[in-house]
């Protein structure tokens, strides 16, 4: 499989993405667009339901110090 980079002018993006999606062929479409502003809320959301998580002990975390091991490895 090829990978492909294509700049394409704001006032084209949404035409050219929607010909993109189109074509059988292309099999992942990666975009550089900006979350929307539900999408944020909702990833707000859901950390602020780990935290919850987190306090109530139903979710294991790591440490810093043990995270930051892991990836020196």
């Amino acid at each position: 499989m090829r990978h492909l980079t294509v700049y394409v002018d704001d006032r084209e993006y949404n035409h050219f993405l929607e010909l993109t999606q189109n074509l059988s062929y292309v099999k992942k479409i990666e975009t550089d667009e900006e979350p929307t502003k539900e999408e944020i809320i909702s990833n707000i959301k859901a950390g602020l339901k780990e935290v919850q998580r987190f306090k109530k002990g139903t979710l294991k975390t790591t440490s810093a110090k043990d995270f930051l091991n892991e990836l020196q490895h």
